[in-house]
């Protein structure tokens, strides 16, 4: 409704013969371009883009012009030069922006070529306004190949700015589990993460069992998270049982489809967050001498800039796996609680044998990541920073991410022998097993999980 009001206001404008003076149509909501239901898609002579989301951004870092990022994936490895129609409450003209592109990609991971959709932060700079105040911000962005042109496409600019910002935003790709319930390992998850301090958690929804709906929907009500729905763009399949085995068989596709919603977390909550941690949900930054993630940062904070006096882009984490099978053996896993007086259907709680080695420094590891300084964000780490990407390696006397699989990822099978023959004992977890057991329970009762052949028995 708010793009059919602002349609409204601006009144037609009269075209000029001179480009330099021209003025252009705000765009027609019934003559945009829409592509896989949230997604526009603008063409050009060569590529075609399909945009996801547009965010202001007038971090200091960034210069004294503010700018609107737009997240898209474009077709091309050299996008063609572009415009940006920056579009004003109470102003009929937009503000035409020169657009610069940045790469949300290593062209060393694969999928380097033409045809192939490639993950862009596109860029648009708002010049200074003569008498414009400085708060008074943009509401929607177009790209258009001519300052003339009339724009098939425009963008809501996202700006949320609370009252008071918060620390920890967890965020979590689109989630693919058609036929895979998992909601009552998403309850402990999400239980163990309030514990730790994450102020709420943003997922991002593919194609999800009813039961893990039914979770979400509980927590979406209590304010402990928020679920976008989300698809994949182009020509990419997203009939859900066959999206699902596209993003299995198409594993460099896949990766570069969730560089889409990691930004998009990250820049809607750049002013509502200190930290954005990019998580799965098989796993949990786990601090071991504090209690949560927030005194837990304060002594990284207080180390870092003691070994170099200024904030980082991220403060990473190495991987150390709590596999399935360390502590018993399959039968024996599914027929006893082999952690005595815990529910067997908590899992983390029951898995407390981990791998006694770690993955390799800056293998794997998860960060928080830094939302002063952060411009786009991999899975693994930072990828555009305002000045250079620098990271503190948190040491793992203080933290580290348990990780909790079936197996190991396929580039450390290999490894993965020496991981599970040297195993230790790890019980950091029961410092919130009372809590954690209680809120778990009450969810899952709220939520009526116990009952005939319920989880209780299983």
């Amino acid at each position: 409704m708010t793009f059919i009001n602002q349609t409204r206001k601006y009144p037609k404008p009269k075209t000029s013969t001179n480009s330099k003076s021209c003025r252009v149509e705000f765009p027609n909501l019934y003559e945009l371009e829409y592509n896989n239901i949230y997604w526009q898609k603008f063409t050009t002579g060569n590529s075609s883009f399909y945009l996801y989301g547009a965010y202001y951004d007038n971090r200091w870092r960034g210069g004294p012009l503010p700018m609107v990022r737009i997240l898209a994936m474009i077709d091309r490895v050299a996008p063609p030069p572009t415009l940006c129609q920056i579009w004003f409450d109470r102003i009929s003209v937009p503000i035409i922006s020169q657009a610069s592109y940045i790469y949300g990609w290593y062209s060393k991971w694969g999928n380097y070529k033409d045809g192939f959709l490639q993950p862009y932060i596109i860029t648009c700079k708002i010049p200074r306004i003569k008498g414009l105040p400085k708060d008074f911000y943009p509401t929607s962005v177009s790209l258009v190949e001519n300052r003339c042109l009339k724009a098939n496409n425009n963008l809501k600019i996202i700006n949320n700015r609370p009252a008071k910002k918060q620390e920890f935003a967890v965020c979590v790709k689109g989630l693919d589990f058609l036929h895979e319930d998992l909601s009552v390992r998403l309850v402990e998850w999400i239980e163990l993460l309030r514990l730790l301090g994450a102020n709420k958690i943003f997922l991002y929804e593919l194609e999800i069992h009813p039961n893990i709906t039914k979770v979400l929907d509980y927590y979406q009500n209590e304010g402990a998270v928020e679920l976008t729905k989300i698809s994949l763009p182009g020509h990419q399949p997203n009939l859900p049982g066959f999206r699902h085995l596209y993003l299995k068989n198409k594993l460099t596709h896949k990766r570069q489809n969730e560089l889409i919603p990691y930004n998009d977390c990250l820049y809607r909550n750049l002013y509502s967050y200190d930290y954005v941690a990019l998580l799965d949900i098989d796993e949990v930054i786990m601090p071991l001498k504090h209690s949560n993630w927030s005194n837990l940062m304060a002594e990284v904070q207080r180390l870092s800039l003691m070994e170099k006096n200024y904030t980082r882009a991220s403060y990473n984490v190495r991987n150390v796996y709590f596999l399935d099978d360390l502590n018993h053996n399959e039968e024996q896993m599914h027929h006893e609680a082999h952690e005595a007086g815990i529910p067997r259907y908590l899992h983390m709680l029951q898995h407390v044998f981990r791998s006694q080695n770690y993955t390799k420094p800056g293998q794997y590891v998860k960060c928080f990541h830094n939302t002063e300084r952060a411009v786009s964000l991999h899975n693994h780490f930072p990828l555009n920073c305002f000045g250079t990407c620098t990271t503190y390696s948190i040491p793992i006397e203080l933290a580290h991410l348990q990780h909790y699989r079936k197996d190991c990822v396929g580039p450390l099978k290999k490894s993965c022998k020496e991981f599970r023959q040297y195993t230790t004992r790890d019980t950091t977890i029961f410092r919130y097993k009372h809590e954690l057991v209680q809120r778990t329970t009450h969810v899952l009762k709220t939520l009526g999980f116990f009952g005939q052949n319920s989880i209780e028995h299983r």
